[in-house]
């Protein structure tokens, strides 16, 4: 025997409903909502505010001492010829570095979907990602014994060539693009784990279409392959890029920014301001530093689904 529900208590039961599947919502996230506010948003908005006052090291004693200072520090970042060049070498290292990886990553997934490697995939999607889950200050102490003037692997490897390989590391022509490479290798790997994935989800029925029509491989890549990819190309693009923009262990360890402010980026510039207590200036730079990051993945996001 069924009892009918007056139609004027519909509403409030499915609303009762609603709340009670959000309340329950909130009670499984509530835990990251915590953390990501104290952790993150809190130094956020405490960074931030702190950039328009004049605090020091000196002050943290004396709360009294700090003075508003306004936009000073954002007008001082114009003028900071320092800051301007970490600026240029971030740039420079995310427009090199991005397409590098993102190209290995792909190259590398294509080879491993075709079955071109005589050993199962899995041992190369080990070592390919490897070391993208190892230590970056490990990696970049690794890479700098390698780069050793003389006593290391890559000069000893060119002197068999009748090569004299350069001082790496102590050159402003080849300090950066060093470490670029040094990126790369290491941040290749999840690209293509993911690209990998997103290949293997592609309907081999497009490719036998293209193939009927008479396209051929390198067609196939184009017309099938890369409009599939575009969505994941995209995240990857998205994802190492405001991972590149925030560089700082490598030419920490293997530079400490030089020769000549040539591999000092954006982030060890913030973090070198910190090191001597200059933390208002500090914060506006890295208030800057996070409008660019979001501005930049934002226009790519537009970007990429407009297309």
């Amino acid at each position: 025997m069924s009892v009918a529900v007056p139609a004027g208590r519909v509403a409030p039961i499915r609303l009762r409903g609603t709340l009670r599947q959000a309340g329950i919502g909130w009670i499984f996230i509530l835990p990251f909502v915590v953390l990501f506010g104290v952790f993150y948003l809190g130094p956020l908005l405490v960074g931030i505010g702190m950039s328009f006052t004049d605090m020091r090291s000196t002050d943290v004693s004396d709360p009294l001492a700090v003075n508003v200072v306004g936009v000073d520090n954002y007008l001082r970042l114009m003028n900071d010829g320092a800051m301007r060049k970490a600026a240029l070498n971030t740039v420079v290292f995310v427009l090199t570095a991005l397409p590098l990886t993102i190209g290995l990553g792909l190259a590398a997934a294509v080879l491993l979907n075709s079955g071109i490697a005589r050993l199962p995939a899995a041992f190369f999607r080990l070592g390919y990602y490897l070391p993208n889950i190892t230590s970056i200050i490990g990696i970049a102490v690794a890479w700098k014994f390698l780069l050793e003037p003389e006593a290391g692997l890559v000069n000893r490897l060119l002197e068999l060539v009748g090569v004299q390989g350069p001082n790496w590391l102590q050159s402003t022509s080849t300090a950066l693009p060093s470490i670029i490479v040094m990126t790369a290798w290491r941040s290749f790997g999840f690209n293509m784990v993911v690209l990998l994935a997103a290949l293997q989800s592609i309907p081999k029925e497009l490719y036998e279409a293209a193939e009927v029509d008479g396209a051929g491989r390198w067609a196939r890549f184009r017309a099938v392959t890369v409009p599939s990819l575009r969505p994941v190309l995209l995240f990857c693009t998205v994802y190492s890029s405001v991972g590149f923009m925030q560089f700082l262990e490598e030419p920490l360890v293997m530079t400490r920014g030089g020769p000549l402010d040539s591999t000092l980026s954006a982030s060890l510039a913030i973090f070198n301001q910190f090191g001597v207590g200059n933390y208002g200036y500090a914060g506006a730079a890295s208030s800057v530093l996070f409008v660019v990051i979001v501005a930049l993945a934002v226009l790519q996001l537009r970007l990429g689904r407009r297309r």
